[in-house]
């Protein structure tokens, strides 16, 4: 069973800067690749993807501004946010996806991002 446990949410203004983090215990880290996404109404969007090789994807809407890494000594995955806008008000989740070789997927429990001035 993996946990994973995210951190770093809070409260910003517009133009500010959060950094999130996610703790992975229970697994081989390096096997899954890991996300950030947020809760858009009705469902789940993909915020920004890295692989164990540092290869990574992000949403068009936080090119720019925002940067995932991953630490796989520590066990442990950042995203990066500045320029943060009032539109990235959301909850933020922390996945781990290890298909296809591991038929499983993780979720946390979510950490809630809030820019307003």
């Amino acid at each position: 069973q993996v946990q994973l446990v995210e951190s770093g949410g809070g409260l910003v203004q517009p133009g500010g800067s959060l950094k999130l983090s996610c703790a992975a215990s229970g697994t081989i880290f390096n096997k899954y690749v890991m996300g950030w996404y947020r809760q858009d109404p009705g469902h789940r969007v993909l915020v920004a993807a890295i692989t164990s090789d540092g290869f990574t994807n992000y949403a068009d809407s936080v090119k720019g501004r925002f940067t995932i890494s991953r630490d796989n000594a520590k066990n442990t995955v950042y995203l990066q946010m500045n320029s943060l806008k009032p539109e990235d008000t959301t909850v933020y989740y922390c996945n781990a996806d290890g298909r296809p070789m591991l038929n499983e997927v993780y979720w946390g429990q979510g950490t809630q991002v809030t820019v307003s001035s």
